[in-house]
């Protein structure tokens, strides 16, 4: 049994060595076996089933008083559908797209408020929506624009600016 509980140890050490040494090993497998083995040697799934292996055999010997090789086996299994498990679920989650993020082109053609007034050759500030959250940004206009006028955003020259207009209605 101890033997076993060392296996289960040793997993649990390597999955944390994992978690701080992220990818750090990742490369040593590369290409082996023509790509045929990438990913399975990552150290989450190899922890996983060295871990499982252990835990499992313990619990094949502890709790259902199986033989050593009964155990193994039992252990072999755990492991195998551990590593399988961590190798979909590390998959799964690097497949995993992310949405697009918003950039300052994405004014164009918006309104918002001015809430410090915009003079005719200075900066002042308006009140626009990205991606549905209320963002402040310096703007300028060709005509002076007082403070809670509604204006349309014609350019974005920097990632912090933007030129408008007032909206006439």
């Amino acid at each position: 049994m101890a033997w076993f509980l060392g296996l289960g140890i040793t997993g649990v050490v390597l999955l944390a060595l994992a978690l701080i040494f992220d990818g750090l090993l990742e490369g040593t497998f590369e290409g082996a076996l023509g790509g045929a083995l990438d990913g399975w040697l990552s150290l989450p799934v190899v922890a996983g089933f060295v871990a499982a292996t252990g835990f499992g055999g313990v619990l094949a010997l502890g709790a259902a008083g199986a033989g050593p090789v009964t155990a193994t086996a039992v252990g072999v299994v755990c492991g195998l559908g551990t590593a399988w498990l961590t190798y979909r679920l590390g998959r799964a989650l690097m497949n995993d797209r992310t949405a697009v993020v918003p950039r300052g082109t994405d004014l164009v053609g918006t309104s918002g408020n001015v809430v410090t007034a915009i003079p005719a050759d200075g900066y002042g500030e308006v009140l626009l929506r990205l991606a549905g959250q209320p963002v402040k940004y310096a703007a300028r206009s060709a005509v002076p624009v007082a403070r809670g006028t509604e204006v349309w955003v014609e350019a974005a020259p920097s990632a912090t600016s933007v030129v408008v207009r007032p909206v006439e209605r």
